[in-house]
């Protein structure tokens, strides 16, 4: 019997593995690290660039504040709560206990809670206590009378006196026992200077007389030296540090009519004597805000807080914690009214080079990504012949780009806020994510556009033969309705008014259209010149002409950035120049030559020899000065100055101050005793021209003069008004000099002052004034000096990124020109000709950017200058003896781009031309196969 087949086992089935993906990215940076590594280069110099912006502006703008604060002194700066001294029917034990330092301690704690953030209180250096109001007669004889009035004090008991101050002489005062306002004697302090005035010294006694009771003994222990003279805790009440001379009521002010008012400084236990005097004594709440934590960014809340101090809610809580009726002053809310004022009128401007080197920065990540996709057209084309989604191989192309770019843009965003600590890390991280998105963005969106359609190649794309689209063309004029508007609302409002961000682009938009204008004009010369250089000999022109119309997708981003940077630096150069020029202008006007020694009265004879002799001094003018003088009107006073016509005349040549003919003002010239003068407009239409009048001059002489010559400005006297005359035509008294104006190159501060104070002045008050100081001056804020480093910094970075469009644009074609030349080599080109056909394809896209950079730059300046007022930032608050500074175009902001875009350009060329004739033809025809 047969048995049944057994069944085989069946083999094992084999597992099946997952499909391993792709290493894309890997791959791809493993095949171009080079151009990984410039990629990751440019986003950690640009993030860390559009970071530092916003933090170097907080800042500046911080420091700015501070700086306003520091300068406009404690006692405009404090914060003073003044209460009256407490009621007349309360009884004298209340009246007493309202004075004491518990009572006012804790009323000054209620104080400090009143104040609201930002505003902060510095409490090492803010104080409270009690003192008078009105200054009292201390009639010791022993006390300094400059014209026979006795002395008079202020009393007051000042918070915290030994942690502000140091003894020189003796101790500080003390209260023995209880003091009321019956007590008969009190011991009080007074500082360095009060004890130098007065002539006070440890163990005086000063009688201040009182009201109802004998006078009150005070007797000094101690004579003080401030720790932080300038500080708030001395400096918001300068009489309690610095004695005053101060005139009698209705004095005209000479020296005899004067008296001295000290302050003597009691214990604050003592506080109590002063309801005794007839001084007025006020309890007093004195608050130092807190500088160092002062920021730009919250001046709004800053300044309402400070309203609210003065008049709201802060006021009732004050009055809530010490007395109905006090009063709370300062002058901080003008100060951060000033602030805000030049922080309005400098941030446009800033806004503006942001504006332009941000579109530059921005074409030049855009290239870059342009520049990955021309290179890897092939090899994309493939992918999606092949089958690739384009959502998918824009994913892949980001995820790429991200690999790089991620880390390199933490390390730039690193590297800006370790360099520019303290500024507001949240629009440093906008600006660094918003150049991120960007650079992973260019790649994968141009990959995405140029292979949306699957080709099996490529069309020819030529600037001489494609025609914009309708879609082009409606976006072209779009833009150019948007740059119109913003030129002329800059115009018209302004760029302190109309700050918006449509007004502080409009130098960009300006380029942005000029460059598109460009690009559909640049086909017109080329179609031009062709067709004669078609008839020439040799190949060379007709061949780079034709070479040069190729390829309109890679024309635009190029010349945008070029345009755009042109634009910005003309701009910029130009508020940098006018800038410079204004601050050197109203120092010229304000000194009227490099350098000017003047004197109350006459110089003395040889302080003229002197000075001459003295580093730096080139030339020396000298001229009389009589402020005083008097028309034949009457109708107040008039400047006359006395001038040597022929050396006068060279001086405001020389600083282009009012110019003129010598020999016109020349005393041969006039009819009899006539003098003709030069005068401002106001004085020659005051005056008129026609008729001679007198003048009687400070020594009592007169003259007689006519009007024949009307300037605006002139070197000797600032101001509307003003008369110069030849001074030989003068008295002996009033043609000796007052004034010396000096020119040269770096004359010597320290010399003229040394040459002045060894001349023999005797009671004479010389001064002597620097141009080159006076323009200092002007700089007196850091958000000045920010601001224009900012915009020099702008301008650079901006010009950087011209040249790297510039590079990328020649990198791009570098390729297919080496290949070019390989070829033509095989047909008999030679070197030189392979040269000089590779720079004249380059010429005609870097003459177009450079020609039309120059008008654009040029037009922009013309353009927007109306609206732009460069008063604010060169002279701050300073008073602008120039009026209103305008902007004027700069030829080096324009001449200097210009000829490095050039440059750049046949350099470029030259260099790829050289090196492709070092690796010869079969390498670069295999190459060019290759691709």
């Amino acid at each position: 019997m047969s048995s049944a087949p057994t069944p085989r086992p069946s083999a094992p089935r084999a597992p099946r593995t997952p499909p391993v993906p792709a290493p894309w990215t890997r791959t791809r940076l493993r095949t171009a690290p080079g151009a990984a590594a410039a990629l990751a280069l440019l986003v950690a110099v640009t993030v860390c660039l559009a970071a530092a912006f916003p933090l170097a502006l907080d800042r500046y703008a911080d420091a700015g504040l501070r700086r306003a604060v520091a300068q406009a002194g404690p006692d405009r700066t404090g914060v003073m709560v003044i209460a009256p001294q407490p009621d007349l029917a309360l009884p004298p034990g209340k009246r007493a206990a309202a004075l004491r330092p518990a009572a006012l301690a804790e009323r000054y704690r209620g104080t400090l809670a009143a104040v609201t953030p930002p505003l902060a209180v510095d409490r090492a250096r803010s104080t409270y206590g009690v003192r008078t109001t009105r200054s009292v007669v201390a009639p010791d004889p022993w006390l300094p009378r400059p014209s026979g009035l006795p002395a008079q004090v202020v009393l007051a008991t000042p918070y915290g006196l030994g942690d502000h101050a140091r003894p020189r002489a003796g101790r500080l005062p003390r209260a023995t026992g209880p003091v009321t306002a019956a007590t008969a004697r009190v011991e009080a302090a007074v500082t360095e200077e009060t004890a130098r005035a007065l002539r006070i010294g440890v163990g005086a006694e000063i009688h201040v007389p009182g009201v109802e009771r004998p006078p009150v003994t005070v007797r000094v222990t101690g004579i003080l030296a401030p720790r932080e003279p300038d500080g708030p805790y001395w400096g918001s009440q300068p009489l309690l540090r610095t004695p005053a001379l101060t005139p009698t009521p209705g004095s005209q002010g000479p020296d005899d009519d004067r008296y001295w008012v000290g302050a003597l400084l009691l214990a604050p236990e003592a506080a109590p004597v002063l309801l005794g005097t007839a001084g007025n004594p006020v309890r007093y709440w004195q608050l130092a805000p807190a500088d160092r934590v002062l920021r730009a960014r919250a001046l709004d809340g800053l300044t309402s807080a400070v309203a609210s101090l003065e008049s709201g809610p802060g006021l009732r809580a004050v009055r809530s914690a010490t007395d109905p009726a006090a009063d709370v002053s300062t002058d901080l809310d003008e100060v951060f009214a000033a602030y805000a004022e030049l922080r309005d009128g400098i941030g446009p401007l800033v806004a503006v080079a942001a504006a332009g080197t941000g579109t530059v920065a921005g074409v030049v990540l855009l290239m870059t990504g342009g520049l990955a996709a021309d290179r890897r057209r092939a090899e994309l084309a493939l992918l999606r012949a092949r089958g690739a989604s384009l959502r998918g191989l824009a994913r892949r192309l980001a995820a790429e780009t991200a690999v790089v770019a991620l880390p390199a843009a933490a390390l730039g965003l690193a590297g800006a806020l370790l360099a520019l600590p303290g500024g507001r890390p949240g629009p440093a991280l906008a600006a660094a994510a918003a150049v991120t998105a960007a650079a992973c963005a260019a790649l994968p969106l141009r990959a995405a556009a140029a292979h949306r359609t699957v080709r099996a190649h490529d069309p020819r794309r030529d600037t001489v033969a494609v025609r914009p689209s309708r879609r082009r063309t409606v976006a072209e004029l779009a833009l150019v309705v948007l740059a119109l508007g913003a030129v002329e609302g800059l115009r018209r409002r302004g760029a302190a008014e109309g700050a918006g961000d449509l007004v502080s682009a409009a130098p960009v938009l300006v380029g942005l259209v000029a460059a598109l204008v460009l690009v559909r004009l640049y086909p017109l010369p080329l179609r031009a010149l062709a067709r004669p250089a078609g008839r020439l000999r040799g190949a060379v022109a007709h061949l780079s002409l034709a070479r040069a119309g190729r390829t309109s997708a890679s024309a635009v981003l190029p010349l945008l950035a070029l345009v755009t940077a042109f634009t910005t630096a003309a701009f910029g150069g130009s508020v940098l120049a006018g800038v410079e020029g204004t601050r050197d202008r109203a120092a010229l006007l304000t000194v009227g030559a490099d350098a000017r020694v003047e004197a109350t009265g006459a110089l003395p004879s040889g302080l003229p020899d002197r000075m001459r002799r003295a580093p730096g001094v080139r030339d020396l003018t000298a001229v009389s000065l009589a402020y005083q003088s008097v028309p034949q009107d009457g109708a107040g006073t008039l400047p006359v100055a006395g001038v040597d016509p022929a050396a006068y005349a060279a001086l405001a040549a020389r600083t282009g101050l009012g110019g003129f003919p010598p020999d016109d003002l020349a005393r041969d010239r006039a009819d009899g005793a006539v003098l003709p003068a030069l005068a401002s407009p106001a004085v020659a239409e005051r005056f008129g021209t026609a008729r001679p009048f007198a003048l009687r001059l400070e020594d009592g002489s007169s003259v007689t003069v006519r009007v024949v010559l009307v300037r605006d400005r002139t070197p000797a006297v600032t101001g509307a008004d003003f008369l110069v005359v030849d001074r030989s035509a003068l008295s002996a008294e009033a043609a000796r000099p007052t004034a010396l104006l000096l020119t040269g190159a770096g004359i010597d501060a320290d010399a003229l002052r040394r040459a002045a104070g060894g001349s023999g002045a005797g009671s004479r008050t010389l001064s002597v004034l620097l141009r080159s100081q006076e323009r200092a001056r002007y700089v007196e804020s850091p958000l000045q000096t920010g601001a224009e480093r900012l915009y020099a910094a702008a301008v650079a970075a901006g010009a950087g990124y011209a040249v790297v469009a510039l590079l990328l644009s020649l990198l791009r074609a570098a390729p297919e020109r080496a290949a070019l030349l390989a070829r033509l080599r095989t047909m008999g080109l030679t070197r030189a000709q392979g040269r000089r056909l590779l720079v004249l394809e380059s010429l005609p896209p870097a003459l177009l950017a450079a020609a039309g950079g120059v008008l654009t730059g040029w037009a922009t300046v013309r353009l927007l200058a109306p609206g732009i007022d460069l008063t604010t930032i060169a002279l701050a608050s300073a008073a602008s003896p120039v009026g209103e500074a305008e902007l004027r175009t700069d030829p080096w902001s324009l001449a200097v781009p210009t000829a490095a875009v050039l440059a750049v350009a046949v350099g470029a060329a030259a260099v790829q031309a050289w090196w492709s004739g070092r690796r010869g033809s079969v390498r670069e025809l295999r190459a060019g196969d290759a691709r």
